[in-house]
């Protein structure tokens, strides 16, 4: 069995699981989310508990099954008290702020970038320099911090660039003069 996937995943009070077929709906607190499982894995829901298995001990359903577990997990998470990520913006004159349902950055370029603001998602800017994104998919969350530190990442010389709150930037002796 996989470590993963054995593990029955806790529901907490407030929070509404409906599986048809191979379709799962998680609603909670702070929103909605549904996904769309195997259709040879099983999922049962109850006992305040939700319980993955799997047919057989073939690789690929070994690989699902623990898969399939921690994607519900995030689900559950996520509905419940969501996700979060921080960007940090290191560089003299680089900064961000919000402009209605746009994150417009200014990174050293002949021009601000907009970044449009995509649904289910809220970005808030503190102090010019750090950049807060949340939401309730974590894959999403994920996707969106990676799309913003994609428009300048941090260089290894001085550093410069968008990069996460816990991200360490390996630095480069610059050239050595004579």
């Amino acid at each position: 069995m996989s470590r993963v996937g054995k593990q029955p995943i806790a529901v907490p009070a407030g929070v509404d699981v409906q599986l048809t077929r191979n379709l799962i709906k998680v609603k909670g607190p702070k929103g909605e989310l549904e996904w769309e499982f195997h259709p040879e894995l099983t999922v049962s829901a109850g006992d305040g508990q939700i319980k993955v298995l799997r047919p057989n001990d073939q690789k690929v359903y070994r690989a699902l099954h623990g898969l399939t577990r921690s994607l519900i997990s995030n689900m559950v998470t996520g509905v419940t008290s969501g996700f979060k990520k921080d960007l940090e913006i290191v560089g003299v004159g680089y900064r961000a702020n919000v402009e209605g349902s746009k994150l417009v950055l200014q990174l050293g370029f002949s021009h601000p970038v907009h970044f449009p603001i995509p649904a289910g998602i809220s970005i808030e800017v503190e102090k010019q320099t750090k950049v807060s994104i949340s939401g309730i998919d974590k894959q999403q969350v994920g996707q969106v911090a990676a799309n913003i530190r994609s428009v300048r990442p941090p260089e290894p010389y001085k550093g410069k660039g968008v990069k996460y709150a816990d991200e360490i930037i390996k630095r480069k002796a610059g050239k050595s003069g004579a």
